[in-house]
């Protein structure tokens, strides 16, 4: 599997990965992300997200 953990992808953003869940939580994706979610509850974001979120404007 290709992907980031959320621990990685809010290293990536600086960020903080309970932003991110929160966020995924409440809107069931982060600004049109959608992760997988690994059978132990993990979430595997894709590992494009970053640039997906940069190309968007979403993310600074």
């Amino acid at each position: 599997m290709n992907g980031l953990t959320t621990e990685q992808l809010a290293e990536k953003l600086s960020m903080r990965a309970a932003s991110i869940r929160s966020g995924f939580c409440r809107n069931g994706s982060y600004f049109g992300l959608t992760p997988l979610k690994l059978p132990n509850g993990r979430l595997l974001w894709p590992a494009d997200s970053v640039q997906k979120l940069l190309e968007n404007g979403e993310a600074k």
